[in-house]
């Protein structure tokens, strides 16, 4: 269980009596899922919830992540609303660390999805995408390439030589590669299959906005392909990608400058995901159980981006 910070009945209940609205803890349970964060299942007299104590995030960082959920909930988007106390703060702490509820959304994951899971998931991040551009609040991407740099010397010295040089070779690549012209806003930054709830064969709940923040949106639309439209050796899947893509498309049309721009943001997607693998589980934290993921499985996947060069949509 991917618990850092352990919370007993007692000292929930007590927390709890700030938010009237949500009524008496009946029941809560750690989630095992997560690398960042302590999440807890809540389920009280007026409903179910997810409590998150943010073990990295700042005070300073959480109004930006908490009100994006509440502003995309606002505007139709399935996302995660934050539940106010009684003072109307989206945020308190526990156990000395900021903390905060969210509605617990309806659904499973689909982890083999099909061309129609595909689409469904490329017109939400469209609609993500737009639905922010007019939030009002600015954050700058954690994990984008400021963090990547950073991150690279902690995690080299595990690395073989050939690894190391693939690391080496894609940083100077990617920051030779900056294009200012490409469409910005607020990213998601994460979302993968297991990010995104159906119900019924829709969407019903996009969740863990906690990487969001503001970076190139072509970058996002790779992260999510990187890992919807993949076989299990890394490779696109050509009718999976073109479904999300020609969704997302339909939705927030794709400029000439991101579609020359593809190949290089489906690298700079998998860099992303390959160092953070690497780095929860070579330089990892304190927890109870933590089950960082496979780095090698986006070591893979980048060494088969930067072989490739055709964009896998049709004009």
């Amino acid at each position: 269980m991917a618990v850092f910070t352990a919370v007993s009945e007692d000292e929930l209940r007590r927390w709890l009596q700030r938010y009237s609205v949500v009524g008496p803890l009946t029941e809560y349970a750690g989630i095992a899922s997560g690398i960042e964060n302590t999440n807890f299942f809540v389920t009280t007299t007026g409903g179910r919830y997810v409590l998150t104590l943010f073990e990295k995030l700042t005070r300073e960082e959480l109004p930006f992540y908490l009100n994006l959920m509440a502003h995309l909930a606002h505007r139709g988007v399935p996302s995660p609303a934050p539940v106010a106390d009684d003072r109307k703060q989206l945020w308190n702490e526990l156990n000395g660390k900021p903390a905060a509820l969210v509605a617990r959304l309806n659904g499973t994951s689909t982890m083999q999805p099909t061309e129609a899971h595909c689409a469904k998931a490329g017109a939400m991040l469209a609609k993500i995408h737009q639905a922010a551009q007019n939030f009002n609040m600015t954050l700058e991407h954690p994990r984008g390439p400021r963090w990547w740099r950073a991150t690279a010397p902690a995690v080299r010295p595990f690395l073989d030589a050939t690894q190391a040089n693939m690391l080496d070779d894609e940083l100077a690549f990617q920051f030779a590669h900056r294009l200012p012209e490409l469409p910005r806003g607020v990213v998601h930054a994460d979302l993968f299959r297991d990010n995104v709830l159906f119900t019924g064969g829709e969407i019903s709940g996009v969740i863990d906005f906690y990487f969001a923040g503001d970076d190139v949106l072509l970058f996002d639309l790779a992260v999510s392909v990187n890992d919807w439209c993949v076989n299990a050796a890394g490779e696109l899947d050509a009718a999976r990608t073109r479904a999300l893509i020609e969704a997302y498309h339909r939705a927030r049309p794709l400029t000439s400058a991101e579609r020359a721009a593809w190949p290089l943001m489906l690298r700079a997607g998998a860099l992303r995901f390959w160092l953070s693998r690497l780095y929860d589980l070579h330089v990892p934290r304190r927890g109870e159980i933590i089950h960082p993921h496979d780095p090698e499985q986006f070591g893979r996947i980048l060494a088969l981006r930067r072989a490739e060069s055709a964009p896998p949509w049709r004009d």
